[in-house]
């Protein structure tokens, strides 16, 4: 046989299947959870609990207020240990023993309001959030904010358990005609007291901002806001115990890394 006839032989042959070791699971589905949203805060809180914590997880909010995150969570789907200031309870000094929750939730104001008419407005959204009140730090203004967020997520990492979840609201502001990316500065210092970065969701108001006085705009006025979740890790080569569902495959993921 010529190698024109071979080639010809083997143009003929039928193709056989690659052998492959990978094997198509799941539904193909768009019905999905995103990351960006226009939405309120409690549409977006359910979609990320139904992601990241599972049901029956002991869960802390430790800025419940009237509980506007859970309006849209089934009752009795978590157990929720709801707290406030009002409550007595500071966020900087839970009443928690270590390694006490699955997950705990932080929402605290977005903007420092040190008294006077200075940013005048905002009074009610803190009192509405209950967690200006007790414990006032000396910094002020956004180092006040942003050492509220630090000292909290030190405590977090004391009270929650070894692939506890971690979520965080935040909102980036302009302090001085300064550009301050809150977000960013949270991730930075949780990233160094060890938390691993599991998601952002970026969540836009549907209605406009209040108009402000100004006689020249310098900034992009925010009417967006985030969604930070964090997760403790698993420390490597530690058994799964009580762990099912995402939880535990994302701790599996982790521990092979």
């Amino acid at each position: 046989m010529t190698s024109h006839q071979r080639d010809m032989a083997r143009a003929d042959a039928p193709l056989r299947s690659k052998k492959t070791a990978r094997t198509a699971r799941g539904v193909s589905t768009n019905d999905l959870i995103f990351s960006a949203h226009v939405e309120t805060n409690d549409v977006v809180f359910a979609d990320i609990l139904r992601l990241y914590v599972p049901e029956g997880s002991k869960v802390a909010d430790v800025t419940y207020g009237r509980g506007v995150f859970w309006r849209r969570v089934p009752t009795g789907a978590y157990d929720v240990y709801p707290t406030d200031l009002v409550d007595g309870v500071d966020a900087r000094d839970l009443p928690y023993e270590d390694w006490s929750f699955d997950a705990l939730v932080f929402d605290p104001p977005y903007m420092h309001t040190p008294g006077g008419t200075a940013h005048n407005g905002h009074q009610n959204f803190e009192n509405y959030y209950n967690n200006n009140g007790i414990r006032h730090s000396e910094k002020k203004y956004h180092e006040a904010v942003l050492d509220l967020y630090l000292r909290a997520a030190d405590e977090a990492w004391r009270v929650l358990r070894d692939g506890g979840i971690y979520i965080v609201k935040c909102q980036d502001e302009v302090c001085a005609n300064r550009q301050r990316l809150t977000h960013v500065e949270i991730i930075n210092h949780l990233v160094q007291i060890g938390f691993c970065v599991e998601d952002l969701f970026v969540v836009v108001r549907k209605n406009r901002p209040g108009v402000s006085r100004l006689l020249r705009q310098v900034h992009a006025r925010k009417n967006h806001s985030y969604f930070l979740v964090f997760r403790r890790p698993m420390p490597r080569g530690r058994r799964l115990r009580g762990r099912t569902g995402q939880m535990a495959l994302r701790v599996v993921e982790e521990t092979r890394r």
